[in-house]
């Protein structure tokens, strides 16, 4: 079979008839090198040098590496670069070693893990609940729900939801409604009041490639309304949005109107790993039911980095500040230029453009222009949505944003990238 991978995505691999795994692989391995051949290319390029507001990375432009201006990081705030971060995951290195050797349940959980999970369960203020930590924040909700949620339970989810809650609940009926649409949430609210064991309505507090969010407070009113419950994944709002970092939740003042809160140490707390904050009886039943739990190891000695990186949200609070002069100025700019950057009110900023082509041409020509993107298509995205995903940081300087603004202008004089997206 011929495939024209002039219109093909990576989803067009995920089972091609007739071919075994090996056939899969090599008819994959041609598109991989089509896109390269095309400079499209901009997925796992080698770094050479730590994540931040610049970075060594090789390319097809520079084979040896080039210091590019980088958009393609989750570091919000820049503590994988804080001193004081770095000594704290130094000094837990020095003290316990390079592993945790077990899984919490059977040896693997240390003073410093319980430290970590007292600090994160203090941290959003809800005082009866505790937390447990999982080794990445897409573990910690693709095995709490799949613990949590069986043949008798529903979980009704937004559309836009991260993919590790679409796997977290694959033992149990799920519905989705249209992505912050609440018509159609009450629609399946409404049918399923009767039915189902445990209703558990899942969002995104901050969607990761809108940047947009959920309308909290008339998810969890109308959940309550239909006896359901109400999980919220903020990963991407912690350390961004709120008056103090605690994120989406406190900024529509809900921090102690949900059942549960799952995030990831691996964005604003410049680690890796995730948690998950709830009622302490859940959360027991999560650390001795849990198959992450049970039977993976845990986070290393070097995750005493996540528990500085949680204080300095509070220490060191002026850089949520700049990282919000950053996303401003730079949202103005690209919106100066003409850019469509929808509804994104979070670091994360999208340059929406439509055409996935015209797409992976802008990535390529950005990365020429020293600037590291990602161009985000199907099937993260719709077909027709495709779009440059950009990720502001604290740590970006101004003569950095203006080098990309610019940029994206030489872009969108080459492509005519205004107006296109749909």
């Amino acid at each position: 079979m011929k495939m024209d991978f002039t219109t093909a995505t990576f989803k067009n691999f995920e089972n091609i008839e007739g071919h075994d795994m090996y056939d899969r692989a090599a008819v994959f391995g041609d598109f991989l090198q089509y896109m390269k051949d095309n400079g499209h290319m901009n997925y796992r390029l080698q770094n050479f040098s730590g994540c931040g507001p610049e970075m060594r990375v090789k390319t097809s432009i520079h084979e040896d590496g080039f210091d590019y201006v980088s958009f393609v990081s989750n570091d919000y705030l820049g503590f994988t670069q804080h001193p004081k971060v770095k000594a704290a995951a130094i000094q837990g290195i020095s003290d316990f070693g390079t592993g945790a050797g077990a899984s919490p349940l059977i040896g693997g959980h240390f003073s410093y893990h319980e430290i970590l999970e007292e600090k994160i369960a203090a941290f959003f203020k809800r005082s009866k609940d505790s937390s447990v930590i999982y080794t990445t924040g897409y573990t910690a909700n693709s095995a709490t729900l799949m613990s949590l949620l069986q043949k008798e339970d529903l979980a009704i989810v937004d559309m836009a939801v991260h993919s590790s809650i679409y796997e977290g609940c694959i033992l149990t009926n799920t519905k989705t409604f249209l992505h912050n649409h609440m018509e159609s949430l009450e629609r399946i609210l409404k049918a399923a009041r009767s039915q189902y064991r445990t209703k558990l309505v899942i969002v995104d507090g901050v969607y990761s490639q809108d940047g947009d969010l959920a309308p909290l407070r008339e998810i969890i009113g109308l959940a309550r309304q239909y006896g359901a419950y109400v999980m919220v994944d903020d990963a991407h709002g912690i350390g961004v949005l709120g008056a103090t970092g605690r994120g989406a939740l406190e900024q529509h003042d809900l921090l102690q109107e949900v059942d549960i809160i799952s995030g990831t140490f691996s964005k604003t707390f410049a680690n890796i790993g995730g948690y998950v904050i709830a009622n302490p009886d859940l959360i027991n039943f999560l650390k001795f039911q849990s198959r992450q739990q049970i039977f993976s190891a845990t986070s290393t000695p070097a995750a005493a980095g996540i528990i500085k990186a949680i204080e300095l949200i509070d220490e060191e609070p002026h850089w949520q500040l700049k990282l919000w002069e950053n996303i401003n100025y730079f949202k103005k700019g690209l919106q100066d230029i003409g850019i469509d950057t929808g509804t994104t009110a979070s670091a994360i900023v999208p340059v929406k453009i439509g055409d996935p082509h015209k797409t992976g041409d802008a990535g390529k020509l950005l990365l020429k222009a020293g600037i590291y993107t990602n161009p985000i298509l199907y099937p993260a995205v719709a077909k027709k949505d495709a779009r440059i995903r950009m990720s502001l940081m604290a740590t970006h300087t101004r003569e950095q944003l203006d080098k990309a603004l610019n940029a994206f202008e030489f872009v969108n004089q080459k492509l005519d990238i205004v107006g296109q997206s749909v």
